[in-house]
């Protein structure tokens, strides 16, 4: 029986890599399929990890159909016995519906990866709808980890330096933005992204740059 599955996590937690390595093994047995994904770091078109390993995919755009992709494939005598779908946060809510549908009346597997919550804590609605409908939710086992050595558990935005939680929901990291500055992710644990303390904010109040504060009234919780 064909499944949905979805693959989550926080940024650094190896979505991408493991995205790559299902998709090698697949196809060493001979079996075929498509990849997707959207809004990759190393540009359009590609499945990359921050490993440095890459593989070209299919982009897919806000107005693809993904269920239209998979059954031209089929009618064009290709085989699809699998799907890979990384950055599957940024997906459409209907586009995850066309991934179950695939899974439904043709009985091939689906393999989604991506982050659960954006730099808000807020659910990507692609996210949301993957929950909500996949038959099974696996969180990676490879732990991210914070800058003060706890589990990473939240994605931060961060811009010129500082963490900041206004603005658009997707922002591709690791860009120059001009006048908004330069957009960087970082992964902190609650506790400090509750305090807005990432790496750079902690060296800066810390006593001296090679020592991270610790201590709570180093990074008090921000007023509402």
């Amino acid at each position: 029986m064909a499944e949905l599955v979805f693959f989550s996590g926080t940024m650094d937690c190896g979505k991408s890599t493991l995205a790559l390595q299902m998709d090698h093994n697949h196809r060493a047995r001979g079996r075929h399929g498509l990849t997707f994904t959207r809004l990759d770091r190393a540009g359009e078109a590609i499945l990359s990890s921050r490993l440095g390993l890459a593989t070209p995919a299919i982009e897919v755009t806000p107005e693809l159909d993904l269920w239209e992709v998979v059954v031209t494939h089929l009618m064009g005598g290709q085989k699809v016995d699998f799907v890979i779908c990384d950055e599957a946060q940024f997906y459409a809510p209907e586009q995850i519906e066309h991934l179950a549908r695939v899974v439904d009346e043709l009985d091939i597997d689906v393999f989604a990866f991506g982050i659960t919550a954006d730099f808000r804590t807020q659910l990507f609605p692609g996210s949301r709808r993957l929950i909500e409908l996949a038959d099974r939710v696996q969180v990676l086992q490879v732990e991210a980890m914070c800058w003060c050595g706890r589990r990473a558990t939240h994605n931060a935005r961060i811009v010129d330096g500082v963490m900041v939680v206004e603005g658009e929901q997707v922002v591709v990291g690791d860009t120059d933005g001009g006048a908004s500055g330069l957009v960087e992710y970082e992964v902190l644990c609650r506790r400090h992204f509750m305090r807005r303390m990432n790496a750079k904010a902690a060296q800066a109040a810390a006593l001296s740059a090679d020592v991270l504060p610790l201590e709570l009234d180093a990074c008090p919780i921000p007023p509402c």
